[in-house]
């Protein structure tokens, strides 16, 4: 794909997150990696709405040095963390979605309490420890609440969700926002009930191995 249309496929899910409540504003950012040195992400301080193709950063992940004069998101480092540690991710979302944001002020983890949920993010949904936003610490400990996840919480600050692609980091998302609202209904029903653990860990290898890779199949 040209960096072109990398650029307008982060804008178009910058606007997609924005429709459906999972970012406000300037919130959040978005970046896709580009090859093996670089990766596009969304400028600090612009909102979706109005951000155009040539706002969208070009950075090299490993030196984090980056083209132009417009600023990356202030959380580049946990987007090259992420790209740095995990190879077969190429997509990056970082949220401040409510759901989830609830649960990682509360620090709990998401044990395996719905299908969909351990499928595509994995048995659990850990949070990071906490540490300030926007530093290299940050972003380490969020890499290291994201081994085996497609997705983890941000103590007191919100969410990451990765993906082979920008799409299915983008369902990862929306899953742990479902998961996360149930969870805390469910603890006014008295908690919620866990899948085993073994279950869960099948069900997210097999949609690893076989589900995740039926879109190209389909096609």
């Amino acid at each position: 794909m040209e960096v072109k249309e990398i650029r307008e496929q982060i804008i178009k899910a910058g606007l997609r997150l924005v429709s459906e409540g999972l970012v406000a504003r300037s919130w959040g950012n978005i970046s896709i990696r580009v090859d093996e040195q670089n990766m596009l992400i969304t400028p600090s301080g612009r909102t979706y709405e109005n951000l155009k193709p040539e706002e969208i950063v070009l950075m090299n992940y490993h030196t984090l040095q980056y083209e132009g004069k417009i600023k990356p998101s202030s959380e580049y480092h946990l987007h090259a963390e992420v790209y740095k540690q995990r190879k077969e991710i190429n997509a990056v979302i970082h949220t401040h979605q409510m759901n989830a944001t609830t649960v990682a002020a509360a620090r709990r983890e998401v044990p395996p309490i719905i299908d969909d949920m351990v499928q595509i993010i994995g048995p659990t949904v850990r949070v990071s420890k906490y540490t300030l936003a926007g530093t290299a610490k940050f972003a380490k400990n969020a890499a290291k609440a994201l081994k085996g996840r497609q997705a983890a919480l941000l103590a007191n600050h919100g969410a990451v969700c990765i993906g082979k692609n920008l799409e299915e980091a983008f369902a990862a998302s929306e899953v742990l926002e479902k998961a996360c609202k149930a969870f805390i209904e469910a603890e006014f029903l008295g908690g919620a009930k866990s899948i085993s653990k073994f279950s869960a860990a099948i069900m997210h290898q097999v949609y690893l191995k076989k589900y995740s890779k039926l879109d190209k199949k389909n096609r």
